[in-house]
């Protein structure tokens, strides 16, 4: 039996049936440990207006793999020794398509006329991040298209601007940068304040941060983690890494992630000597307390990795979300991810992992 990629959604959990486009039903299997984890991940994406991923049992059709795809624009795809590394937006993981996939030309097909076209796709692909189906996206007729922002790289401010920040920045430095800053124990309070609202990966209550599924959606962790310094009292900014990025975690089954880039939000800290400042990493997704940025970077493998900085209000590369509209719902989806990851796998941190 194909699988099923329907943007409309119906749960009914009293006759565990599931409504999907064109009025087709599906079964939550009243056997399946997985049905009611199933059922309440059905829902959030009914909400969310967001498509889901089906496979079913031929004989009963009862739901047998849910899996959450990206809707999303092809940014880039570059050929590699195994098939097709594959970027879109919004996304930082490195998806791919292994030369061996049984349908790899169709799905290469696809993902160029999306790149070409810059028409967006409903992407699905495996726990580890291997595509298995591509589909144009038509939104439901009962629901808004969903914003998908458009990678840009910061502008550089025109000439002369660049010369009189630099000018006022030595005038006032070192006795406003000194007092605007941290200090190490303020630091170390805004990471324990960030790590406190790590989700439970089984039950991912509202307002939680998805730390525990590193694969996706760091600049929606970075921006609730810059509102919730900010309501501290803070003055965090951002910094942004790209490259061919390989960081080790406890939180995926394969005990890395791959990304191509990656954002967290910093505070200047003061200290340990009068005067001295430097610019500290707020990231529970990779880091155990406040990190340099030298050492932020370390971890992630790859030493020519550039560096970009930002004021704390860029959302994704150059676009912003004021009211967190598109924060709190791209959370949203990070948080199913991981509840069904839990519910597939197992609940991450993974003892295998190192």
């Amino acid at each position: 039996m194909p699988p099923i990629v329907s943007t409309s959604i119906r749960v009914d959990k009293e006759r565990r049936t599931v409504e999907l486009d064109d009025g087709r039903q599906v079964r939550l299997d009243p056997e399946d440990p997985r049905s009611e984890g199933y059922a309440s991940i059905l829902e959030g994406l009914s909400e969310l207006g967001r498509p889901v991923y089906l496979e079913l049992d031929p004989q009963t059709s009862a739901i047998q793999l849910l899996l959450i795809p990206h809707v999303a624009r092809v940014a880039t795809i570059t050929p590699t020794d195994e098939g097709l590394s594959v970027e879109i937006d919004p996304s930082h993981a490195r998806h791919v398509l292994p030369r061996g996939a049984a349908n790899f030309e169709d799905l290469e097909r696809g993902l160029r006329e999306a790149a070409s076209s810059r028409d967006p796709i409903i992407l699905t692909e495996t726990d580890s991040h291997e595509i298995i189906d591509v589909r144009p996206y038509r939104p439901s007729p009962e629901g808004p298209p969903l914003p998908l922002p458009e990678r840009k790289l910061p502008r550089p401010r025109p000439w002369p601007w660049p010369w009189i920040e630099w000018f006022l920045w030595w005038l006032c430095w070192p006795w406003w940068w000194w007092f605007r800053c941290t200090s190490q124990a303020q630091a170390q309070q805004a990471f324990a304040a960030m790590s406190a609202t790590t989700c439970d990966p089984t039950t991912v209550p509202p307002l939680c941060i998805p730390f525990m599924f590193p694969d996706n959606g760091c600049w929606a962790r970075a921006h609730e983690m810059c509102r919730l310094m900010i309501n501290m009292g803070l003055s965090p900014r951002k910094v942004w890494i790209s490259g061919t990025l390989h960081a080790a975690t406890r939180n995926n089954p394969q005990c890395f992630v791959n990304w191509a880039w990656h954002v967290a939000p910093t505070l200047c800290v003061r200290g340990p000597r009068f005067f001295q400042t430097q610019r500290m990493v707020i990231d529970p997704s990779l880091m155990t307390g406040p990190a340099t940025e030298a050492a932020w970077k370390g971890v992630q493998g790859d030493p020519s990795a550039t560096l970009t900085h930002t004021a704390a209000s860029d959302y994704y590369w150059g676009s912003t979300d004021p009211t967190y509209t598109q924060t709190n719902a791209d959370l949203a989806t990070y948080r199913l991810a991981l509840k069904n990851r839990s519910l597939q796998v197992g609940p991450p941190p993974y003892a295998n992992c190192p």
